[in-house]
């Protein structure tokens, strides 16, 4: 069987997507937490994401406001940096973590930091197989042809790679932020930097829990599939 009912789904998918969930648990504590302590600096996120790109030279990177919560993201592509509202006018130290986490992807981008090309150029390969893996599954099940289950799984591998590309990407940006937020005098304390790092480590667990729900997935898809352990 493949599928929820499966109780091997449960006892290998299971314990990951309990992982998973205190991630998102600990990044929205740690949030919650830090962005009600101010930064001492007064900035806005969106001033403290400028400071650190115009200390990089890069002028020609925009700073726009986005919808959502945690929405935060570089576009490569548009080379713009956009901020949910909490960190765009916020001025708590959550705030500055995040938004200079952003502007380390633009560093990253700038300074043609290898992962983040290859997440880029995957990006094509990763929303097809996000597309297609769970009609090529679920159709070789219902219709009983293997060899398209396979194909789904073929398809969702590709997703499961771009997460793993994905991971160093994350923390790299993480690290370039810590580094420059108190040299540049974003935050001016310990306790500030003991904020940002609370903020920016929920976040990475948040990426690394993923993936391994990810893998974990993979691991039963490919088991049930008989690409592993042999035919089921």
């Amino acid at each position: 069987m493949l599928g929820l009912f499966d109780p091997v789904y449960w006892m290998i998918v299971g314990p990951t997507m309990l992982l998973a969930l205190w991630a998102q648990m600990r990044v929205k504590s740690a949030f919650g937490k830090w962005s009600k302590v101010a930064a001492s600096s007064r900035m806005t996120g969106a001033q403290a994401a400028q400071r650190m790109l115009q200390n990089a030279g890069l002028n020609n990177v925009g700073v726009e406001p986005a919808k959502g919560f945690l929405s935060d993201h570089y576009d490569p592509r548009s080379r713009k940096l956009r901020l949910s509202p909490d960190v765009h006018q916020g001025q708590s130290v959550a705030a500055m973590g995040i938004a200079c986490h952003e502007a380390g992807h633009a560093l990253q981008h700038a300074k043609g930091y290898a992962p983040l090309a290859l997440r880029t150029a995957f990006v094509p390969v990763a929303n097809i197989g996000s597309r297609l893996y769970f009609p090529l599954l679920l159709g070789g099940i219902f219709l009983h042809m293997n060899n398209l289950a396979v194909a789904g799984v073929i398809m969702f591998a590709a997703v499961v790679l771009f997460q793993l590309i994905t991971l160093p990407v994350e923390f790299d940006a993480s690290n370039r932020a810590k580094q420059q937020l108190m040299s540049l005098g974003i935050i001016q304390s310990k306790q500030e930097a003991g904020g940002v790092a609370a903020v920016l480590n929920a976040a990475a667990l948040t990426y690394v829990a993923a993936t391994i729900a990810a893998l974990g997935q993979l691991l039963y898809f490919a088991l049930r599939t008989g690409l592993l352990g042999g035919r089921r």
